[in-house]
């Protein structure tokens, strides 16, 4: 895309053995530097779709997307489900937060009591 210099680039999935321009998988948006400012397009559902099955943006590509999130017109970026979460592991979480510590002595006597209960009753052999 774009014609000497006026660059505009496409960012797109590809895979990486494949050569730098080679064969794309998807093409989930474009970049031109050249308007005031800078158009970022990225249809960011499907950008973060790919990443959650395994995609590594590169560096470039991570900051448009952090750019392209600011934008108001353009969707947030991708947050984990929290129906999935339970109340017990969202507390925890608010208590490793708010700044407070666990008790190392309960969380050994936890796992000691564990280990015990696991452990087979009777002679080995």
């Amino acid at each position: 895309m774009g014609a000497k210099k006026d660059p505009v680039w496409r960012i797109v999935v590809a895979d990486q053995r494949s050569p730098r321009d080679g064969r794309v998988i998807e093409t989930i948006g474009h970049y031109n530097p050249q308007t005031n400012p800078s158009t970022v397009v990225i249809d960011s559902a499907r950008a973060y779709e790919w990443i959650d099955r395994g995609a590594q943006p590169t560096n470039v590509v991570r900051k448009l997307l952090r750019i392209s999130a600011a934008a108001p017109a353009q969707t947030q970026p991708h947050e984990p489900d929290t129906d999935a979460t339970d109340e017990s592991s969202v507390e925890a979480a608010d208590g490793a937060l708010a700044g407070e510590q666990a008790d190392p002595e309960a969380d050994a006597q936890a796992v000691n009591a564990e280990a015990s209960a696991d452990e087979p009753k009777g002679a080995e052999g």
